[in-house]
């Protein structure tokens, strides 16, 4: 998630469960620990695989966090003994400020190694997307109560309220990821599509409109839309994979990584001289957010690998975005994938 959704959710733990002894203080340490696994960022890698793929890693992984927890308990414990609370609340709230970072991050499709160094497949459960307003700003307008009215029983029933509100609305997240893969699944079925894999994405800013993607065995995909309000079938558009082109990144290192970090969710398309490997995860037919250029075409007309580089493209803007909105609560006009995919090949 944006950093003020992670400050204001470490901010609203650690004024809820030490705000009473700590008063506003609390709410500026907890903001301030909750972005500790994003210091990551500071790190410089050399291609933008790595950069992509080593994010939320090992500054993610619950085991490194908890053990970050323990230590700051045992300092703090170490150098304030007459600390007003005990060491297992001191703990609990670290840890809960720390570690709902992470947790929070996997509920967006991204990927987050929360079990680093534990090889497994990054989580990326895709309940909310990377900004969402309706779960940011009750824990932004507790806060700014919080710092207003001070660490008052009020003010912390109010962090604790809208921690349960943030909390059961990732819930509604899921489900309604779930009703999505539901849904277009069975509009496949009926129309005798058969598919090998599929799942939904929150679109922009919301938890109502899903874009659903789903493979088929003949190395083709099809882009999808749901609404919560639909009364008629998806729209659907069909798009190759080209996974033959893959197959000149054979072996190639950060090309496995790439498979592995994205569950194998890429397409590839030769674009004049380059080949070009595309996350297919992350934004929407023709306006995909992660591009990487990972193969060169030489003399002999053979790929040969090269370091990895962003592929510039179209990302969507103010336009996409109103129609994306309106369409939740409409499903005519339908989007217009078929304009928008052509954009992923120029």
């Amino acid at each position: 998630m944006d950093s003020v959704t992670q400050a204001v959710l470490g901010a609203g733990i650690q004024g809820a469960l030490l705000g009473r002894v700590q008063g506003r203080r609390a709410l500026i340490y907890g903001a301030a620990l909750a972005t500790v696994p994003d210091l990551d960022v500071l790190m410089r890698y050399p291609d933008p695989v790595s950069l992509m793929t080593y994010h939320r890693g090992f500054s993610h992984s619950i085991f490194v966090l908890t053990g970050l927890a323990l230590l700051l308990t045992w300092l703090i414990r170490k150098y304030w003994p007459q600390a007003p609370y005990s060491g297992r609340r001191l703990f609990l709230t670290l840890w809960l400020v720390l570690v709902t970072h992470p947790l929070l991050d996997a509920f967006t499709v991204y990927g987050t190694q929360l079990f680093w160094p534990l090889p497994s497949i990054p989580e990326s459960w895709a309940a909310v997307f990377i900004i969402d307003p309706v779960y940011t700003v009750p824990l932004l307008l507790a806060s700014v109560y919080a710092i207003i009215a001070g660490m008052t029983r009020n003010a912390r029933r109010f962090l604790a309220g809208a921690l349960i509100f943030s909390t059961a609305y990732l819930g509604f997240g899921l489900a309604g990821r779930l009703a999505a893969e539901h849904r277009v699944r069975d509009a496949m079925q009926a129309q005798g599509i058969a598919v090998t894999e599929l799942r939904a994405v929150p679109m922009p800013l919301n938890t109502l409109l899903w874009r659903v993607i789903a493979k088929t065995p003949d190395g083709h995909y099809y882009e999808a839309v749901s609404s919560w309000f639909d009364r008629e079938p998806p729209e659907w558009l069909r798009q190759p994979l080209h996974p033959e082109l893959g197959q000149a990144l054979a072996g190639v290192p950060l090309h496995q990584r790439l498979r592995w970090f994205t569950d194998d969710w890429l397409r590839y398309d030769a674009m004049g001289d380059a080949l070009v490997v595309t996350d297919l995860r992350m934004g929407m037919a023709g306006h995909y957010n992660f591009r990487f250029k990972m193969a060169e075409r030489g003399p002999d007309g053979n790929w040969r690998p090269v370091t990895p580089s962003s592929w510039p493209g179209e990302r969507g803007g103010w336009a996409e975005l109103k129609l994306v909105l309106a369409r939740i609560l409409h499903a005519q006009p339908p989007l217009p994938l078929a304009q928008w995919a052509d954009t992923a090949t120029r």
